[in-house]
């Protein structure tokens, strides 16, 4: 019980550290923090983990596989603590796992091309149902990330939220990893690919999903509004770098 609550005091402690910086980052941008959400990134925790942290402050949550999203919905659907967690997917999603995604998570990351919008779109039609989503774009151009690339969204986005069955809510990005030049630039160019989009679109994208543990404070400065965090969040062994 002792390490239980110890781990929780921990959780707690963290999120209040991760705040404070997100308020500092947004202030040297001229921004207000409220304009920030960070998710727990739970991927790598159990649903032990997972409800500790609901109690601890955190309120929404992000998985990577939807196998992992439908078991932690499941094990913690009994939990009172959990009256009004989210869920979200984050990682890639695959054609033949949309049916476990849609009607569970509240927010899907990673539509990362024309045919996954369409094929969500389908099947969130045959059940009824309308799903948020955001355009995974792969800004920094890599060859090892997903997402459309920035031509393709400016001529694909608007084709892609007029299909029924979906609401594109705005766009997501992942930096290069330990290159803090590359991410600010990364994240400017998501926050400026938004802008164009929406004046040639007429959508309101509020949302911009970039910035997870290593640059979190770097994409608030660039204008994310959802910052993803894993292992600054859940790793006691973690240290905030700055």
């Amino acid at each position: 019980m002792s390490d239980v609550f110890s781990y929780e005091s921990f959780l707690g402690e963290r999120r209040r550290e991760v705040l404070e910086r997100v308020a500092r980052a947004a202030a040297r941008a001229g921004r207000d923090a409220s304009e920030v959400e960070a998710i727990a990134v739970s991927k790598t925790v159990g649903p032990e983990e997972v409800l500790l942290a609901k109690r601890a402050g955190w309120s929404a949550f992000g998985e990577n596989r939807p196998q992992e999203l439908v078991r932690k919905l499941e094990a913690l659907s009994g939990e009172p603590d959990m009256a009004g967690a989210r869920f979200d997917m984050i990682g890639n999603l695959q054609k033949n796992k949309i049916n476990q995604v849609i009607g569970r998570a509240a927010l899907i990351h990673s539509v990362s091309s024309a045919h996954l919008a369409e094929a969500i779109s389908s099947r969130c039609v045959a059940r009824g149902i309308v799903a948020d989503v955001l355009l995974e774009v792969n800004v920094s151009g890599e060859a090892t990330k997903s997402g459309l690339s920035p031509d393709e969204a400016r001529t694909g986005a608007e084709g892609i939220a007029a299909l029924p069955g979906i609401r594109v809510l705005g766009l997501m990005t992942m930096a290069p990893a330990r290159d803090a030049d590359a991410a600010r630039r990364t994240f400017s160019g998501l926050r400026e690919l938004a802008a164009e989009l929406r004046g040639r679109t007429g959508l309101a994208l509020p949302t911009l999903s970039c910035g997870m543990s290593d640059d979190f404070e770097v994409a608030v400065e660039e204008g994310s509004t959802l910052i993803r965090l894993g292992r600054c969040v859940f790793d006691q062994g973690y240290a905030l770098s700055r």
